[in-house]
């Protein structure tokens, strides 16, 4: 059986341990309780292959930025989470966890979750973000800051591959020794990479841990990225923390 680390990340309080405990036991836990790297495991079945899908939780808050780290090496794929009902969170994907795991892990890939689903429409909820002149993330919204984080991963993707293409043009060649071009690079050469075929592609999901709408959908597809990766990638997807 296949054995996959999924590593969740996100500001405190946008329930990220709810999710995990929603999906691993079926029951919605009642408090909120700060997280200090809980983890979790669940043997699984996707597309018919068994995995065993090992889920680390993760503390958002600024104490621990420097110990969080400490939890993504070898990491398969990464869950970068916000409620859909605090903007604060949603910002913060661009500007400290979409930036933080690059860092660590500039290859691993990477869903972004839009969790509480089930407060979108809540009209007390609308009202409260109201009252700050603020309002729930739309789906849109969701969808295009995915494209937007997802669009920087591939052109960083590209750029390691040109850096690449142009390190191996400087190397001496001996005129009876003819050296051909790396497989490795051989797509890179037009420099005209699909979104699609790239690993920098970043999928959106929405889901609620209370209702489960969308729940098993988001961990089937976290499962999906490792299993089935775009056709063009590069080696070594793990994450490696020096």
């Amino acid at each position: 059986m296949q054995a996959i680390k999924c590593v969740v990340v996100g500001d405190g309080a946008v329930g990220k341990t709810c999710l995990l405990i929603s999906y691993t036991t079926n029951a919605f836990p009642g408090e909120y309780i700060p997280t200090v790297f809980d983890n979790y495991s669940a043997n699984v079945m996707v597309d018919g292959k068994p995995v065993n899908l090992g889920l680390w939780d993760t503390a958002g808050q600024e104490d621990y930025d420097r110990l969080r780290p400490l939890s993504y090496p070898q990491t398969d794929v990464f869950l970068i989470c916000f409620s859909l009902v605090s903007p604060a969170s949603f910002e913060n994907v661009r500007a400290k966890w979409y930036p933080e795991v690059r860092h660590h892990c500039p290859h691993t890939p990477i869903l972004l979750v839009g969790t509480k689903l089930d407060l979108r429409d809540d009209k007390d909820t609308i009202e409260r973000l109201r009252d700050k002149k603020l309002a729930p993330i739309t789906y849109p919204q969701g969808l295009a800051m995915a494209r937007e984080i997802g669009k920087h991963s591939r052109a960083q993707v590209e750029e390691e591959r040109v850096c690449a293409l142009g390190w191996w043009l400087t190397l001496p060649v001996l005129p009876s020794t003819p050296t051909p071009l790396p497989q490795t690079l051989l797509s890179s050469a037009s420099l005209s990479l699909s979104p699609s075929a790239v690993l920098g592609s970043v999928k959106y999901l929405e889901c609620s841990a209370l209702t489960q709408r969308g729940l098993k959908t988001v961990f089937d597809e976290a499962i999906r990225a490792v299993l089935c990766p775009p056709p063009v990638k590069k080696p070594g997807k793990k994450c490696t923390v020096f």
